[in-house]
């Protein structure tokens, strides 16, 4: 399966919500991160969403500290209105100290933030304005207030938040109505179900699941990442990626490549596959974002959404989270499960 017709579209965060296809784009990796990137080979592979109908393009001001956000100004220009844009603030950097990261949800921080974001993408709205991460430090009151001001103002059409917990996403959704929850979701990454999955489908909040192929460990590319990784991906710092987990989780793919031949599908999309499932599983709307430099994969990504699993393919998977090695991230602290009771 390389190819597909237009994908299905669904409303994020229900009748009120902008209309987007039920897969959509994570743009991170062109600016960071993953290597070093062939723009023009970028720039072909986001022709090949909107062609797909993948149309709902996700970016952050913190990847590759705003270029990511003016990589896609010229293709926002040529596509505004095809496109449903989501962004993000809340993560400091500093040029003068690559490895520097704060956490700022203050009101003047997050309008500062807008503006330079509405300023790199060349827009004069932002479709889904996201939380990128959560200070428990500033009043949840204060933050989404004044994230709901920016929607007054017309600058943000609708509200997102990532990597909260469940009572957090309620809280925020009593201040103002959030459309979309974006946390970390997959075969390998299922932290996400303890509390925030239950309160989005009470709320009738769309999930839109990052890393939903496992920062591509469960495209089956890695017999051994520690190892195979090159010195500039920031995955080979990643617990799931390095030394004895490595290889322990590389033995977790076993099912997925079963069930993959199959369908006559690939492992990644199967791991897609299984995503799309939690809709009905959990009775919500979700819109994973993969990203990827390449059409051929943009174009397998989308595929993956007329792949249906059975009961009896979602039991066999339903194990491989619980077997895997290692964390999410070095530092979980600032995730949602590093705020759970």
């Amino acid at each position: 399966m390389t190819s597909v017709n237009r994908i299905d579209t669904v409303r994020l965060g229900g009748q009120d919500g902008p209309e987007a296809g039920v897969q959509g784009f994570g743009a991170m990796g062109i600016s960071e991160f993953y290597g070093a990137t062939d723009e023009a080979a970028a720039r072909d592979t986001l022709d090949a969403a909107l062609e797909a109908g993948v149309t709902l393009i996700d970016t952050a001001d913190i990847y590759g500290s705003g270029a990511n956000e003016e990589f896609l100004a010229p293709f926002l220009a040529a596509h505004r209105d095809e496109v449903v844009l989501a962004t993000k603030f809340a993560i400091e950097r500093r040029a003068d100290d690559p490895a520097y990261r704060a956490v700022r949800n203050d009101p003047a921080y997050i309008r500062g933030a807008v503006e330079a974001s509405l300023r790199r993408l060349g827009v004069e709205t932002i479709d889904l304005y996201y939380m990128h991460r959560r200070d428990p430090g500033v009043p949840f009151a204060e933050s989404v207030g004044a994230m709901a001001e920016l929607v007054r103002e017309g600058k943000v059409r609708h509200l997102g938040l990532s990597e909260v917990t469940g009572p957090e996403l309620r809280e925020a959704h009593a201040v103002h109505p959030i459309a979309a929850l974006q946390s970390e979701w997959s075969l390998f990454s299922r932290d996400v179900e303890r509390s925030a999955v239950g309160a989005a489908a009470d709320l009738g909040v769309t999930v839109v699941p990052y890393s939903p192929l496992g920062r591509g460990f469960l495209t089956g590319a890695f017999a051994d990442a520690g190892k195979e990784l090159q010195g500039d991906d920031f995955r080979a710092q990643q617990p799931r990626f390095t030394g004895e987990n490595a290889e322990r989780n590389a033995a977790l793919l076993d099912p997925v490549r079963k069930i993959a031949a199959a369908h006559g599908a690939t492992p990644a999309q199967i791991a897609l596959a299984w995503v799309h499932r939690r809709a009905s599983v959990h009775g919500l709307t979700v819109v994973p974002i993969p990203g990827t430099r390449k059409r051929s994969r943009l174009l397998e990504n989308a595929a993956a959404t007329r792949i249906v699993l059975t009961d009896a393919e979602l039991a066999e998977l339903e194990p491989i989270a619980g077997l895997v090695a290692g964390d999410r991230y070095p530092d979980m602290s600032f995730t949602s499960v590093g705020r759970e009771v």
